[in-house]
């Protein structure tokens, strides 16, 4: 939003305003209306253009063909270029508007509702459609901001010497701000799919705030003594039809006869937000539109629609029972206030009591840090700030709209430090942000419904922060960083967003240096984890080959032994060096299975043949040990002594002799290193030994992607790694901590049959969704339940 009181490139007031319709007298506070408009008007259009981008990147992700992708592609860079044009012709429509009207020269524009069967014929396909998203968005507006229009509509009228407004004859009204932003689309090319996409934006940005923008307006013509007092009420009736009710005669300074509207007769019905109970009053204190949508659904994914539903249920929740818990136990903010308070306290009183808080707060924020800030405890505080400052103690409360941001602020941070994704220290340092945070959606409700709004995405980045690098102990300063931001918010936020983009860049790049080490240290995991499990996989392969000479033999102690803790590392290393195809490896394989069959009991033929084998076989093991390395050279002419003597002692029929043969020797080098990784192979369950269930995910682990991130269980104990690698070998999985160090392999069978127990399972849900999207569906789907719209499994 620009600082200025007019944005950039918008024309300048006209000179005199003496020689318009408008009361000299009124002059500066006409002018005072103008760049209120101008201003919040502005700041809304801004949030059309920064999350086009975003919104065209996920349209083409999602693209039928590679024609329409190149189209949302093209679109993006086009509207960039256009953008200051587009800006400018809006602001400019605007402010003429107004001029226009001040002279008594403003007409409404015509509406497609206005353009009947006959005249369809002579409307491009286009414009009508145009024509219609504008009538939609202007129907929206005028049905939820009925009372504050009625309002705006007969201060303006009073401003203007009290000539009636026609219904689309207002300069700030829905459809004179829709049609500007028509007009100025209508010189650049865009095709009608992406108007549709930037009118769907205008309306969430620009037509959902203009609720805001009236009231505002009403309260600076009220300010300045323009119809104080002028109330009416609404009456429900299912007609169409409607007309503005005065519930007392409009009176204030300079009404004319004209001016206020005339009684309706029976029968008919005046505008208004109506309520399940039938009725609305306009004294002050406004109540949420009923939503456009079906409230037992699931959670909206339009962000406006969501935060409107957010505002009926909560609405529905106080009604039933003011005093029942919300999401995380804390009770409504209306529940603190006086039974029967027949005030309401301002926007400002708000702001100012939240204002005296976060000074306390940033006084008292070094003792205080290390210690989680409760929601139902700032509550109560709130309530005595408010209470504390009020000229009429016990008369005032909480309107609806700023109870439900508070409520909708309290259980954002109930839900923060109910999150189990994310460490307790982070929880403790992030709930210290509640009070700054609810100045900021009390200023500022597009906290709630804008993902680039500048303090969601500063909250949403440390949260996920906090999720992928916030593990036991903080030797990387993560919770250091944390803190730091958190007391700049705490001692500098006095209504400035721009701070929390200036936060948000610090912290981007602190946490861009630390994922870099991290994934560097993953990445030399991975490495060595490859050339594990290589080692690993041709250690089984070595292994599998003595089995296979083992298997119905006997031999001697001496003889097993040496097989599988020596000739099996010799294996491996032939293995590796030379390859499975090579003559080496071939060799090496015979030497096993002469070896076993050698330490079984022979006929003659057989021990014939062992005695022409025994040279060639005694001259492969000398060189096989002495690849190894860890034998010296008398220790292997020992070894083989020992080996001959056990071969003739089983032919010779003497066993007795063959056991007393020293069978101990030392262990596999290979084994040692391998260590863990060796024994899981031994003891992983094999496929056939899984249930129907786990053979199930055993087949959904094996398609399943680098980088998603598990939960373990063990003795109680919940630990989140992330999986960083797995061998399509030896299909073992490498898990890594948020440091990037290696913290688990597990064989796919195993993981398969934990994730069955309950023991593992998948977060990436909860690693890649921001935290405040993740909490407003989570809010809004407990509300449900509390509503009673929703069962417990919804």
């Amino acid at each position: 939003m620009t600082t200025q009181d007019t944005p950039p490139d918008s024309p300048p007031p006209a000179p005199t305003l003496a020689s318009r319709g408008i009361q000299p007298r009124f002059g500066e506070l006409g002018q005072n209306c103008r760049k209120l408009v101008m201003n919040r008007l502005a700041e809304h259009l801004t949030g059309v253009f920064g999350q086009v981008d975003d919104t065209l990147f996920g349209c083409a992700e999602n693209a039928e063909n590679n024609r329409v992708q190149t189209l949302f592609f093209d679109s993006m860079r086009e509207i960039r270029k256009l953008r200051p044009q587009i800006e400018r012709a809006y602001h400019q429509k605007i402010s003429r508007n107004f001029s226009d009207f001040l002279d008594g020269k403003l007409k409404p524009p015509a509406s497609a509702a206005e353009v009947d069967a006959d005249q369809l014929a002579l409307v491009q396909n286009e414009d009508y459609e145009e024509s219609l998203q504008v009538s939609n968005m202007v129907s929206r507006v005028k049905a939820n901001c009925a009372q504050a229009l009625y309002g705006l509509e007969q201060r303006l009228a009073l401003l203007n010497r009290g000539k009636k407004l026609g219904e689309d004859a207002n300069p700030f009204g829905p459809l004179m701000i829709a049609q500007a932003f028509r007009e100025a689309l209508a010189p650049c090319p865009f095709p009608l799919r992406i108007k549709v996409i930037l009118y769907s934006l205008f309306d969430q940005h620009v037509m959902h705030s203009l609720d805001s923008l009236y009231a505002a307006l009403n309260q600076l013509l009220i300010d300045a003594g323009v119809l104080p007092n002028l109330k009416y009420s609404a009456q429900r009736n299912d007609a169409t039809g409607r007309q503005h009710v005065p519930a007392a005669p409009a009176s204030g300074p300079g009404v004319d006869s004209d001016t206020a509207a005339p009684t309706p007769h029976e029968g008919q019905r005046a505008p208004g937000r109506t309520t399940e109970a039938g009725s609305a009053h306009a004294t002050g204190d406004t109540q949420a539109p009923l939503p456009p949508f079906n409230l037992d659904g699931p959670p909206p994914a339009d962000p406006a629609q969501l935060l409107s539903g957010l505002g009926a249920l909560l609405g529905e929740r106080r009604r039933r029972d003011i005093d029942a818990p919300l999401l995380g136990g804390t009770r409504s903010i209306a529940s603190f206030a006086p039974r029967d308070a027949s005030r309401t306290y301002s926007a400002n009183d708000l702001l100012e009591a939240l204002n005296r808080m976060q000074r306390q707060s940033a006084d008292e924020l070094a003792q205080r840090l290390h210690q989680p800030l409760k929601v139902e405890g700032l509550k109560v505080v709130l309530q005595q700030q408010l209470a504390a400052h009020s000229p009429q103690p016990g008369q005032h409360k909480l309107a609806d709209q700023e109870a439900d941001i508070v409520d909708l602020v309290g259980m954002l941070f109930d839900f923060i430090l109910d999150d189990e994704n994310l460490p307790d220290s982070c929880k403790t340092i992030l709930s210290h942000l509640h009070t700054p945070y609810l100045k900021v959606a009390v200023q500022d409700k597009a906290l709630f419904t804008q993902h680039h709004h500048p303090a969601r995405r500063l909250l949403n980045s440390m949260a996920q922060a906090g999720v992928l690098y916030g593990g036991e102990g903080d030797e990387r300063g993560l919770l250091a960083k944390m803190q730091w931001v958190v007391e700049r918010v705490i001692q500098d936020f006095d209504g400035d967003l721009q701070l929390f983009g200036r936060l948000q860049e610090e912290f981007d790049a602190f946490v861009a240096t630390l994922k870099h080490k991290v994934d560097l240290r993953e990445r030399r995991a991975v490495e060595a984890a490859k050339g594990r499990d290589k080692l690993l996989g041709a250690r089984q392969q070595a292994l599998d080959i003595i089995a296979r000479s083992l298997h119905e033999r006997e031999p001697p102690s001496i003889i097993r032994n040496f097989l599988e803790l020596t000739w099996a590392d010799v294996l491996v290393f032939t293995l590796l060096r030379h390859g499975e195809q090579s003559d080496e490896w071939q060799r090496a394989c015979e030497v096993a299975e002469q070896l076993a069959w050698s330490g079984t009991l022979l006929d003659a033929a057989g021990r014939e043949r062992l005695q022409a084998l025994r040279v060639p076989l005694l001259s492969d093991l000398r060189q096989g040990l002495q690849q190894l390395g860890s034998y010296h050279e008398e220790g292997i002419r020992r070894l083989l002594k020992d080996l001959v003597a056990c071969q003739h002692a089983v032919q010779a029929k003497q066993p007795q002799v063959a056991a007393q043969l020293p069978p101990a020797l030392p262990d596999s080098p290979l084994g040692a290193m391998l260590g863990e990784d060796a024994e899981l192979a031994r003891l992983a369950p094999q496929g056939a030994e899984l249930s129907p269930r786990a053979q199930v995910l055993a087949n959904q682990l094996a398609h399943i992607e680098f980088g998603t991130w598990f939960e373990f269980t063990t003795d109680a104990q919940a630990r989140v790694l992330k999986l960083s690698w797995f061998s399509p070998t030896t299909h073992n999985y490498m898990f890594v901590d948020q440091s990037g160090q290696r913290a688990a392999i597990k064989p796919r069978a195993l993981l398969a049959r934990e994730m069955e127990q309950g023991l593992a399972r998948i977060l990436s849900e909860a690693h890649d969704t921001p935290l405040v999207d993740r909490a407003l569906s989570a809010i809004y789907r407990v509300l449900q339940r509390f509503t009673g719209r929703a069962s417990e499994s919804h």
